[in-house]
């Protein structure tokens, strides 16, 4: 029917709770500590749709992104205004790719990361 979130397990939960949050401007629908797993669990949205589920564990392994590794590749963001939207973080301190134009549709896009160099896509609507 539709992907109902998408999980991320962050190296420090402070650290992606404010990127998440305060950078991508996504909103918190609910925080919860689970003391069994020393564990944060943040479920995040994009307006009232639910998106991501942010979690933290203790000390948990890296993950390859690049080169091409398998697993997931990014995660993309649709924006009304790539330009409006890259300029927003470049001045929110994130290193952004240059804008591309996608080949196949014509639509412009960028690429940057998470604190945990989880690519992420930004796309013309």
């Amino acid at each position: 029917m539709k992907i109902h979130h998408i999980a991320i397990i962050c190296s420090d939960y402070d650290v992606s709770k404010k990127f998440y949050t305060e950078i991508l401007g996504l909103n918190i629908i609910r925080e919860v500590y689970r003391k069994e797993r020393q564990s944060y669990k943040l479920d995040l949205a994009i307006g009232d749709h639910y998106v991501i589920e942010l979690f933290s564990f203790p000390d948990p392994p890296p993950r390859p992104s690049r080169p091409e590794s398998c697993g997931l590749r990014h995660l993309a963001f649709s924006v009304e205004n790539v330009q409006d939207k890259r300029e927003e973080l470049v001045k929110k301190g994130l290193v952004c790719e240059e804008i591309r134009i996608d080949e196949y549709t014509g639509k412009e896009f960028f690429f940057t990361q998470d604190p945990d160099q989880l690519p992420l896509e930004f796309y013309e609507m």
